[in-house]
């Protein structure tokens, strides 16, 4: 027998919303609302999208040097983060594959993470066994919520004026609506906006008052995907794995100088291989030249017929207006425009290789 999907703080909103629940790596979670997919990802590029990532996990890390014993497990500076910024980072394993990504937030007198969904139970244990000396909580009496699009620092501004003076990748604790919530400007889908960590009891009551703005809809996991996927945003388990390197993943900016020379994290005579040496595939943006998208294990052929590599994540991008796709090809086949067929349902379909991400990235500098 399986244990039954978990419930967020606001399974019920889902419901009341007309909310499509589906299994999400245990979490009963919506994936999509009467809007449909295509309404929803069109309203976040325009105007403002209210995502539940509350399935996400939520960590504190507390203890004298926490950001140094944290700089032994990722390859991205810590002990640099400046108090209310945050930063993107990955766990990488001895083979210098990426474990999961994360982010970290400097809060003062901690630090908090959070880790993917599916990788909690890795990520939990593994920082509990190898940060000697720091307190790891996961904490489970929190909601976390996206507010994501060009609309979004109205419609949290307008509850929390605070927010609108920040810039991406700064954190800080404020009031929304009398609440205190820990309000980060982030996201995944490339827009502008917010990630809120609200406490469970007063989930409801700040998401019906985010909703409330003319402007804000409720979007679920499908347009959370093709929003992530037009601009370029790996998922973790498609994209990058335990057998990929940040190198090869084009996440060598998520390495800070001094940690790409120092080392000193697992997995470090691999990547810093990569980066001496160059990789022998690369991820790269996709474009499919018909209306057929091509999905994760699509085969990537060069016109030769030469297998040069394999789709990681497919589909239709509504803001393009055609299909689009990442995967990993030979880097001697990496540079844009170059002519390629996609085996889909055994017939080869032309495409070409693109420059990611596929929109333009809109975050407040």
């Amino acid at each position: 027998m399986t244990d039954a999907p978990k419930r967020t703080p606001l399974y019920d909103l889902h419901v009341e919303l007309g909310g499509k629940m589906v299994d999400f790596a245990g979490w009963e979670m919506p994936v999509q609302y009467p809007m449909g997919i295509m309404g929803e990802h069109n309203h976040t590029r325009t105007k403002a999208g209210l995502f539940d990532v509350s399935h996400m996990g939520q960590v504190i890390l507390r203890g004298e040097g926490a950001a140094e014993k944290l700089e032994t497990l990722v390859p991205s500076a810590m002990t640099t983060l400046k108090e209310g910024k945050a930063r993107y980072t990955f766990f990488t394993n001895p083979d210098g594959g990426i474990m999961d990504d994360l982010i970290v937030a400097n809060a003062g007198d901690h630090l908090f993470l959070v880790v993917n969904a599916s990788m909690r139970h890795q990520d939990i244990p593994h920082m509990a066994d190898n940060l000697d000396g720091i307190e790891v909580t996961e904490i489970f009496d929190r909601a976390l919520v996206a507010v994501q699009g060009p609309v979004a620092e109205n419609v949290v501004g307008d509850l929390c004026s605070a927010a609108r003076d920040m810039t991406f990748m700064q954190t800080m604790v404020a009031d929304i609506n009398g609440v205190e919530c820990r309000i980060s400007r982030l996201g995944y889908t490339g827009e502008d906006g917010f990630e809120i960590s609200i406490p469970e009891d007063k989930a409801i009551e700040v998401c019906r008052a985010f909703l409330a703005h003319e402007d804000c809809e409720p979007v679920g996991l499908g347009a959370r995907d093709s929003l992530r996927l037009e601009s370029g945003l790996c998922l973790y388990g498609n994209d990058i794995d335990n057998s990929t390197s940040p190198v090869e993943a084009s996440l060598t900016w998520a390495m800070q100088k001094r940690r790409r020379e120092e080392g000193g994290f697992p997995g470090a005579d691999r990547i810093q291989r990569d980066l001496a040496e160059g990789t022998a595939k690369k991820l790269v943006g996709i474009r499919p030249t018909g209306r057929a998208p091509a999905r994760a294990g699509v085969e990537v052929q060069d016109l030769d017929g030469n297998i040069i590599g394999s789709i990681t994540s497919g589909g239709f991008g509504p803001t393009v207006g055609a299909p689009v796709a990442m995967g990993y090809v030979a880097t001697k086949h990496s540079e844009p425009g170059q002519k390629i067929n996609l085996i889909i349902r055994g017939k080869a379909q032309p495409a070409e290789i693109a420059a990611l991400p596929f929109v333009t990235q809109n975050y407040k500098r």
